[in-house]
């Protein structure tokens, strides 16, 4: 008979199910209350029931663990600083969609050098998401596959979707069963509607495939997660952080009877693709916030400690705390923006 299946695969590698690598990597009591914790406080800013403002700040993807939990301890130094008016979550993305090709992010090339073991990419993860648990900081990710969330979902507080994979049913689907709370993006030329009707079909109940703890395929049903709510992160060639893109927001929002407050991402096409104009957004987001709005929950910073962005290079060691992929502001810029925009906050 002639072969008609699986003809473009090379081979099947078999892979370590979530239950292995969560008994390999338990979760520990603490840090299963900072995501807890840190999920109720998040659930009652984004419905106004907080005051305070959320800070989500780190690296546009992570690479490598000392420089991550160095950024941690720094990051955790200003949540214990300003907890009264913040809650500050580390950016912590292991998965990274392309446009064409490029370095997919740790989970998928740990080694930075193609050879793509996504078991061991899986393994440094959760190891790295369980360290800054200890440091005392919630984590933010974004999910990209949607078999990742059960190798390491138990360890996040907030989860973006992407521009790319807002309009994806599979992934409103996921997001319908997550548990914490998730930000769809506007699509990539600015467009809001997307995002809000998967923000609308993430809080309703779906069944769909998916894998379980065992590593067995099952069929996963959902009750809808109530805490989902719209990430605006500009379009092509035009922001959409200032107060007439928010007031339109606020619009779409209110007619599709979603009440969850927004957050801005000061990055990507809020800032042109130029990291040093993160500033420029977050300024007259700060604006805004001290000017009274309660539609805007918070902020989005890629920031690192080291400023702007470097190529992976082997055989050459990548400098020190400075991102792999999209341009981040460095240490003191980060310290001095989180400073101005807790400063906006009246509680």
């Amino acid at each position: 008979m002639e072969l008609t299946d699986n003809l473009n695969i090379v081979q099947f590698k078999p892979l370590i199910t979530p239950e292995q690598l969560k008994e390999k990597l338990p979760l520990t009591d603490e840090t299963a209350h900072i995501a807890a914790e840190s999920r109720r406080l998040l659930q009652a800013i984004l419905t106004n029931e907080d005051r305070r403002r959320i800070v989500i700040a780190g690296p546009c993807s992570l690479h490598d663990k000392e420089a991550s939990y160095d950024y941690a301890r720094r990051l955790k130094n200003l949540q214990d600083k300003f907890a009264k008016k913040l809650l500050i979550i580390m950016r912590t993305y292991f998965e990274k969609p392309r446009t064409t090709i490029g370095w997919k992010g740790m989970i998928y090339d740990p080694y930075l050098d193609g050879s793509y073991d996504i078991e061991e990419g899986l393994i440094r993860a959760r190891d790295i998401l369980l360290e800054i648990g200890k440091i005392g900081l919630p984590c933010a990710t974004e999910f990209l596959d949607p078999i990742v969330p059960q190798y390491l979902a138990d360890l996040i507080s907030w989860v973006a979707i992407g521009a790319r994979t807002t309009e994806s049913q599979i992934h409103r689907q996921m997001a319908s069963g997550l548990s914490m709370p998730v930000g769809f993006k506007n699509s990539t030329d600015g467009n809001l509607t997307a995002a809000v009707d998967a923000v609308s079909a993430a809080t309703s109940a779906h069944s769909f495939l998916g894998i379980g703890r065992d590593g067995q395929v099952i069929i996963a049903e959902t009750r809808g997660n109530k805490f989902c709510h719209l990430v605006m992160r500009g379009g092509a060639d035009c922001p959409n952080y200032e107060a007439e893109y928010v007031a339109f927001a606020g619009v779409l929002l209110k007619k599709a009877k979603i009440s969850n407050g927004i957050i801005i991402d000061c990055s990507h096409a809020n800032s042109y693709k130029d990291y040093r104009l993160q500033r420029d957004a977050l300024l007259d987001i700060a604006g805004q916030i001290k000017g009274g709005t309660n539609l805007i929950a918070g902020v989005m910073l890629e920031s690192f400690i080291t400023a702007g962005s470097q190529k992976p290079a082997k055989p050459e060691k990548p400098a020190y705390g400075q991102s792999l992929t999209d341009g981040c502001i460095g240490w003191e810029e980060t310290e001095e923006l989180i400073n101005i925009f807790a400063d906006a906050v009246r509680l």
